[in-house]
């Protein structure tokens, strides 16, 4: 069988194995410009033009490299309603605490806005506001944007509706509240006292106090009008506009019904091989999303002592942004996932926490990184590395194997 690598494949063959393959029913992947049209024309809420006056001065944040997301697709189709000029218009790339993009990767990503854009910096973010906490338990938080952001009359987003460890589903306020950013409110949404929250969980929306956060700075820091797509397996599912909440309640429920797979109560397997490929292999930030998307998801699909196999390019090792090498410090300062997980639990950095998070994952399982460029990574970050798949399963292993493990939701049937 073929698995994503990179922006290619990687063959896998294990004989020795009884082997399950899961793939989600998905759905025919939409014409995006189409999609973003029809969404635009129908949008939830009032009509881009209408919020947008001729005078104002515009900021749109949109997705960085790390997200598969059409974004100069999408800018068309916001250009196409905006009553300004061009130089009223500044785009933010949406970073977080990811790693600037590259002039290549503007251009590429862009296209003929690349000239309006400019990264984020979170050391340069000023405060607009603060959100109440959401939940007993949770504190207030200052919310720190970008300049451009933070001076614009109008806040607009573009963004991606998919699967997301803490907010359900991304999209929606979260492109400007985390992308555009300060460390305040993501040291607050990322920590533990937060993703100790019974509703912060992969693929929920309601009740997340995670998303209630987000969509909470979003009023404070915009988007007034966002244009989201749904992806799915073999990619956009649909477009949505308008409200934030609204446009991330309506893809969401589209992105659940496409990418939800139902294991019985008594399929248990050895070992699960997650399929990643690019964006998300380029590092093991990104890719360990894959591990812990299967074990801390609605349905574990391991046995005790089960492992996951991640077959992952890592061409940056473990990143290159401020998060990446905080992910990283964590994990290759540790003794072991258990001592680093209860420590975590009494704060850490932004970025960290997907340390924290692979750390609960690796106290019941291991985690082995195949065909990568980096093997030392992993293998420094309390996981292993081998050459192949084949090498990191045991012959006579039951194994489930997940190809786009990012877009498929385990369940229980």
């Amino acid at each position: 069988m073929e698995l994503p690598l990179g922006a290619g494949t990687v063959s896998v063959d294990l004989p020795d194995c009884d082997v399950t393959v899961v793939e989600p029913p998905g759905g025919e992947p939409v014409d995006v410009g189409d999609a973003a049209a029809r969404a635009m024309a129908d949008s939830h809420g009032p009509p881009l033009d209408a919020l947008v006056d001729p005078t104002d001065e515009v900021a749109v944040v949109v997705t960085d490299v790390t997200r598969a997301v059409p974004d100069d697709v999408l800018l068309d189709a916001l250009f196409d309603d905006l009553p300004v000029p061009r130089s009223q218009v500044r785009i933010v790339l949406g970073l977080g605490l990811h790693r600037p993009m590259t002039d290549a990767e503007i251009d590429d990503g862009l296209g003929p806005y690349a000239d309006l854009a400019v990264n984020h910096d979170p050391d340069a973010a000023v405060r607009i506001g603060a959100v109440e906490g959401v939940r007993d338990g949770l504190d207030d938080c200052e919310v720190l944007v970008h300049p451009a952001v933070a001076g614009a009359d109008v806040v607009l987003s573009t963004g991606a509706v998919e699967p997301h460890q803490y907010a359900g589903f991304s999209g929606g306020a979260k492109t400007v509240a985390i992308g555009a950013g300060g460390e305040p409110l993501i040291r607050h949404t990322h920590g533990p006292a937060m993703l100790a929250q019974p509703g912060v969980r992969l693929g929920r929306v309601e009740g997340n106090p995670f998303r209630e956060t987000v969509d909470a700075a979003g009023d404070v820091a915009g988007p007034a009008f966002c244009l989201n797509v749904a992806l799915g397996p073999d990619g956009v599912l649909g477009a949505s506009a308008g409200r934030p909440r609204e446009v991330v309640r309506d893809l969401a429920g589209r992105a659940r019904g496409a990418l939800s797979v139902a294991l019985s109560p008594d399929e248990r397997y050895d070992a699960v091989v997650a399929g990643v490929g690019a964006p998300k292999d380029a590092n093991l930030y990104q890719a360990t999303r894959a591990a812990t998307y299967l074990l801390l998801g609605d349905r574990n699909p391991l046995r005790p002592g089960g492992r996951v196999v991640l077959p992952a390019e890592l061409p940056e090792g473990a990143g290159e942004g401020t998060g990446e090498r905080r992910f990283y410090e964590r994990l290759a300062g540790a003794e072991n996932a258990d001592a680093l997980y209860d420590e975590m639990l009494d704060g850490y950095e932004p970025g960290a926490q997907r340390a924290f998070v692979v750390a609960r994952a690796l106290r019941d399982h291991d985690v082995y990184v195949t065909d990568s460029r980096s093997p030392e990574v992993p293998e420094a970050c309390l996981m292993h590395a081998r050459e192949h798949v084949a090498d990191a399963v045991e012959p006579g292993s039951d194994v489930l194997v997940v190809p786009k493990a990012l877009s498929t939701l385990l369940t229980s049937a």
